[in-house]
């Protein structure tokens, strides 16, 4: 028999799929139980109506979505078949709930009616049909498919076996996906780099079946509620429109395609003298520190931090990172988050697979908070742990009263990772590293050298990754059903183009490298999120900077201080009860803007046009 493990509990996955599927029928007779919006306007109104149906919607929502993210929880944190298979019943039970044609027809009906609806009530009424076109119950085979899909292709990924070298069938040299990237930030052996970069690409293949299904029960669920495409119905959570995301996209890579020429002229120089070779036309992609050149670190080494970390403990870097938030007048995490958590790597001896990629939880839309990472202490993860406790945070914040469970969500979800990337931008602020010791006594880089880095390792180079590399393929595979045959060689255009990047050597469609990014399997076409999170993030930095630190913002300290910490919650706790471009008009004074970000790499460009003087720049 299947059991679900949780923290405390063992329960045979049967009767836990009877109980959600018995709950969720009584809520949705109760629901039909209700005359149509039109049919009570005469007596009470569209508003009454909607609250009616809010309140019973939402009280069993949280239990099925508290059960379906403990499922979710267990299935990435032990990767077996038995947790799987719990997680399949407790999403196709979340599903059944919330794309019930009685659900749909009732949104349906009340959305004639959003003039006549509370702001509040008409942004949960939204919520809940963005929820319901993701499941939609009139084709109730084809969602359940989906859900299956999803879930072998995630354990698939999350106990993949990473191997550096094999010998037939058998690994002679596994390797974690911490020691990957390990070796491709630090290795100055070409040979060890491929191998590694190799190892990165193993998944690709194994995924692109479970994709090739994906990308056809995705598209078909958004078309049925009217939608282009699944990628359209992913960017509706925007209320945009997909060629307004586009062009927004678009422009970010426009803006900053000046600077990302010199970066990259600077960083092909930099990398062909590290390793002895021929300036390249295109960067070879393993001679990078990342396994997707999303980021390029380790390329400056007079910012590079890893051994100011070296005799810390994992814990304290987590420790450390839960003391920032509490020094601006946060609450301490709650006792749970601890025990809880996966916070560290599963130990080399260990049976145990997990899923290698951080991330935080929250698990009933209430007080349970938790994070999944593999805390190791290097300034990769003194960032990344910092990144992670902003989501944890921002849970925290708009889990209050005045925020109904459906609005328990970020302004947008780049809010989400733009608080996130704001907090690991402010962890690498030097007045902070000097502050809590981890500069003491070391000589600090200069200016310049800083935010090269920074420009390297987080922002300007990541760009063309996430508004260009991803968010393109992804709306190619869903928006234009690009078909499988093409997948690699589109991928690899699109890398050529926005990164000035080249496989090492050709890779033929029996590679699916795209998939070897996760967002891809279990987080699909959004990762335009982490762009705009990008430019966020220094809009607000800048913000805090020059009107409450009154610093430049290549040196602000927000440690310790209570009024970033009120600005920050003024901005977290209202969840996502208003639309996110008056927050962020309010908050900042301005509209989604890529001023800041290029005046904080000004400095910069000066210095990179002065060093890249007389080499051909571009590919």
């Amino acid at each position: 028999m299947i059991q679900i493990r949780g923290a405390a509990r063992t329960i045979p996955i049967l009767a836990f799929a009877r109980t959600l599927a018995a709950t969720a029928l009584t809520t949705l007779v109760a629901l039909a139980a209700f005359p149509p919006a039109a049919a009570r306007a005469h007596e009470e109104g569209a508003e009454a109506d909607a609250r009616d149906f809010l309140s019973l919607y939402s009280s069993v929502l949280q239990s099925l979505y508290r059960v379906s993210a403990e499922a979710e929880w267990d299935a990435s944190t032990d990767v077996t078949p038995e947790h799987d298979g719990a997680r399949v019943a407790a999403n196709k039970a979340y599903s059944v709930f919330v794309g019930d044609r009685g659900v749909i027809e009732r949104v349906r009906a009340l959305r004639a009616h959003a003039d006549d609806l509370d702001p509040i009530t008409r942004r949960q009424i939204e919520k809940v049909w963005l929820e319901a076109a993701h499941a939609p119950g009139t084709i109730p085979d084809v969602v359940g498919a989906r859900v299956e899909a999803e879930s072998r292709a995630r354990s698939q990924l999350d106990g993949f076996e990473f191997c550096l070298e094999r010998v037939g069938d058998s690994c002679a040299s596994p390797v974690t996906a911490n020691d990957i990237d390990e070796i491709l930030e630090k290795s100055s052996d070409l040979g060890e780099r491929l191998r590694a970069w190799h190892a990165a690409k193993e998944t690709g293949p194994i995924l692109k079946d479970d994709l090739i299904e994906l990308q056809r029960l995705r598209n078909q669920i958004a078309r049925e509620m009217g939608y282009s495409s699944f990628f359209g119905l992913e960017v509706a959570d925007y209320g945009m429109t997909m060629p307004e995301m586009m062009a927004l996209l678009d422009g970010f890579t426009e803006v900053t395609r000046p600077l990302f020429l010199e970066l990259h002229t600077w960083a092909k120089h930099k990398l062909a003298d590290r390793y002895k070779k021929p300036v390249p036309k295109m960067i070879p992609a393993h001679w990078l520190g990342n396994r997707w050149g999303q980021s390029w670190p380790g390329l400056v080494e007079a910012a590079n931090l890893d051994t100011l970390f070296a005799a810390k403990t994992p814990e304290w870097i987590v420790e450390q990172a839960e003391s920032f938030y509490v020094s601006m007048g946060f609450p301490p995490l709650p006792a749970t988050f601890w025990t809880k958590s996966d916070l560290y790597p599963v130990a080399r001896d260990s049976t145990r697979k997990k899923n290698s990629h951080a991330s935080a939880w929250h698990l009933d839309l209430e007080n349970d908070v938790r994070s999944l990472m593999s805390v190791t202490p290097n300034d990769r993860w003194f960032g990344t742990t910092h990144h992670e406790l902003g989501h944890i945070y921002y849970y925290i914040a708009y889990t209050r009263p005045e925020v109904p469970p459906v609005l328990r969500t970020g302004a947008n979800r780049a809010f989400h990772e733009g608080i996130g990337e704001l907090i690991d931008l402010a962890s690498h602020q030097k007045p902070y590293l000097e502050e809590i010791g981890v500069l003491a006594g070391q000589k600090l880089p200069d200016d310049i050298q800083w935010l090269l880095d920074q420009a390297l390792s987080s922002t300007i180079v990541f760009l063309p990754w996430s508004s260009g590399v991803m968010s393109h393929w992804e709306h190619d595979l869903y928006e234009e059903n690009l078909p499988p045959e093409q997948w690699n060689a589109r991928w690899w255009e699109y890398v050529a183009k926005f990164q000035g990047i080249a496989p090492p050597e050709p890779r033929g469609e029996e590679w699916c490298d795209a998939a070897t990014k996760t967002h891809i399997i279990d987080d699909p076409a959004g990762y335009y999120d982490y762009a705009i999170a990008t430019v966020l993030k220094h809009q607000i930095h800048d913000h805090i900077a020059r009107r409450i630190l009154k610093t430049d913002p290549d040196n602000a300290n927000y440690y310790g201080n209570a009024e970033v910490g009120a600005f920050l919650r003024s901005i977290l706790e209202q969840g996502a009860t208003r639309d996110w471009r008056v927050v962020l008009r309010e908050a900042t004074g301005e509209d989604l803007s890529t001023r800041a970000m290029m005046e904080y790499y000004k400095p910069l460009m000066d210095w990179l046009k002065k060093e890249n003087k007389g080499r051909k720049k571009g590919w």
